[in-house]
């Protein structure tokens, strides 16, 4: 079952904020969610009603492949299209996508802290 655009919104501040140490923020617009580890943007989610995304990072190869096998993933919103992917509602987005791609973002964005900042990771 894909995840309606509110869905993907609640699911996915709901798997950000489950992961450890993780911060939530509106540094930029009212309308824009940021999710960071350890001062760092892993996950951004809009709260505007006629682009309900979410941003994610992800390893250039894993991006390539969810692009191709979801016309409602595309290169990432504002950001470096080549490590991040925006996700919007469409057939394929399930929850389950959603909750994978923001663990991968975290993991991404964790591993790449100074030792002494990382989270203990699950």
């Amino acid at each position: 079952m894909s995840a309606a655009g509110d869905r993907l919104q609640d699911t996915a501040r709901k798997a950000a904020l489950a992961l450890p140490d993780v911060s939530h923020s509106r540094p930029f617009t009212p309308q824009l969610d940021v999710y960071k580890v350890a001062r760092k943007v892993f996950l951004i989610v809009t709260d505007d009603p006629d682009e309900q995304i979410i941003t994610v990072k992800c390893e250039p190869e894993h991006a390539r492949a969810h692009m191709d096998a979801h016309a409602s993933i595309t290169p990432g919103r504002y950001l470096d299209k080549r490590h991040w992917i925006t996700l919007r509602p469409g057939p394929g987005i399930t929850e389950r996508l959603i909750t994978d791609a923001i663990e991968d973002s975290y993991d991404l964005v964790a591993a790449q802290l100074p030792p002494g900042d990382r989270p203990d990771l699950r």
